[in-house]
């Protein structure tokens, strides 16, 4: 086992602002409290709550570093008090409320999953967030379940990519949104059952189209503003609506008789604020009913770039720019 230095390269903006503020600093390397494993970062996802952070909208929750990153793979190099042994040494994924944009990062070991030999370590760095994510929300709170339609927006974000691969795995129908033909077409080569681009069609009338007017059992929404109304018109008898972003707007005006008449559930989370002990549920579940596929080489991330860590500003300017499909993650080595 190789020593832990003391000081560590990170990404810790002094200041909110323009992905020029991303620059590395130095920084003293996170101690594991009880319960919590040392990571040797080999690679982090970027997700767009980074963005937020960046800009100053979205702080880390009390007692969280301020140094950004939700998800990191790498080498198990120290335990905290309570951790069992035999993780030293364990290559891990894991969920982080903050911390992985840098060259080691502390996890609570509930939210760590062990990547098989099936994952690189960039693609390992890509799953946490997203599967989290997509497992809580469509497949709990919407409770998508086999036999079923979903209808998912922003179909090659990491959300719609991997919403679209575990709808495949359930026998779940998707339908996604995405905003061009090119991103229609990597959609359905993806594995997405329709894609509509809602630049050029109306998604409602497509929706209606698509599934001879019963409309979908459940829909996963990262917009809010005036699509909660449109998606609702999408919706079948009984169906589940399930927020977990607003990009297009923090207010919906919605017609309340019909959620009644039609009996619509509207729900919705965040994930990051949720504490340890939610998070090691999910992941006790996840390692339990998606593990297995990731073992077998089925589950896979897609990763559109990776990006050296000194080049996090670069990786932010990428996504801000909407042109990827997948994940975009840092690599530290």
């Amino acid at each position: 086992m190789t020593s832990v230095p003391q000081q560590m390269t990170a990404i810790d903006p002094a200041m909110p602002g323009g992905p020029e503020v991303l620059t590395l600093v130095e920084r003293p390397v996170p101690q594991p409290g009880a319960g919590e494993v040392l990571i040797r970062v080999a690679a982090a996802g970027v997700n767009r709550p980074d963005i937020v952070q960046r800009l100053g909208a979205y702080p880390p929750p009390p007692g969280t570093t301020t140094i950004p990153g939700l998800e990191v793979a790498g080498e198990v190099v120290a335990i905290g008090e309570g951790v069992p042994d035999e993780m030293l040494g364990q290559p891990v994924c894991a969920l982080i409320a903050g911390g992985g944009y840098a060259e080691y990062a502390v996890a609570p070991v509930g939210q760590c999953l062990t990547v098989p030999a099936s994952l690189t370590m960039i693609e390992a760095a890509a799953m946490p967030e997203t599967l989290f994510t997509v497992w809580t929300n469509l497949f709990e709170r919407g409770y998508a379940s086999e036999g079923e339609t979903a209808l998912v927006h922003g179909g090659t974000s990491g959300i719609g990519t991997m919403a679209i691969s575990l709808c495949n795995l359930f026998g779940v129908t998707v339908i996604v949104t995405a905003g061009s033909d090119d991103k229609v077409a990597a959609c359905l080569a993806h594995g997405a059952d329709h894609a509509i681009n809602y630049k050029s069609e109306d998604f409602v009338a497509r929706v209606k189209e698509i599934t001879g007017g019963r409309g979908v059992d459940v829909v996963l929404d990262m917009v809010g503003g005036d699509y909660v109304a449109r998606n609702i018109k999408c919706m079948a008898d009984d169906g589940r609506h399930v927020s977990i972003a607003a990009q297009g707007g923090m207010q919906a005006s919605v017609p309340v008789f019909e959620i009644m008449r039609r009996r619509l559930t509207l729900t919705g989370s965040t994930l990051r604020a949720r504490d340890t002990a939610f998070k090691a549920l999910v992941a006790d579940e996840l390692a339990r009913n998606v593990w297995p596929h990731v073992e077998a080489g089925k589950l896979k991330p897609v990763i559109d770039r990776t990006f050296p860590l000194a080049d996090a500003a670069e990786a932010h300017r990428y996504m801000e720019s909407g042109a990827h499909m997948g994940k975009i993650v840092l690599v530290t080595a």
